[in-house]
């Protein structure tokens, strides 16, 4: 089961500070918790559901084309082991707004 976390400004998720690998997200920051990814299970890249587009028929805008790279880890709070507290999370990579959001928590 998945748990999508709430609107902010129209869009779901929660901003957070993510520091990047070569490979992917290798920790972020959730408020003042630390998680540490320690495996990379999955990535892919969506664009922006159609219900979402600009709808000003101006012709084709950077949104209708705009990608947001999303990366499933396996992450643990820092501190903590591991094998008993490790979670699934997705996070994004907004790159028009410059921005990492943390979009679903997987239980």
């Amino acid at each position: 089961m998945s748990r999508v976390l709430g609107e902010v400004v129209g869009r779901a998720g929660e901003e957070v500070q993510v520091e990047r690998g070569p490979l992917g997200p290798v920790q972020f920051w959730r408020g003042q918790s630390r998680y540490l990814v320690g495996e990379l299970l999955d990535s892919w890249v969506e664009t922006a559901p159609w219900w979402r587009r600009d709808a000003t028929g101006g012709g084709a805008s950077a949104e209708l084309v705009a990608t947001q790279e999303v990366w499933r880890v396996e992450a643990v709070r820092a501190g903590r082991s591991r094998t008993s507290f490790a979670g699934v999370y997705d996070l994004t990579w907004d790159a028009a707004g410059n921005r990492w959001w943390l979009v679903r928590v997987h239980d």
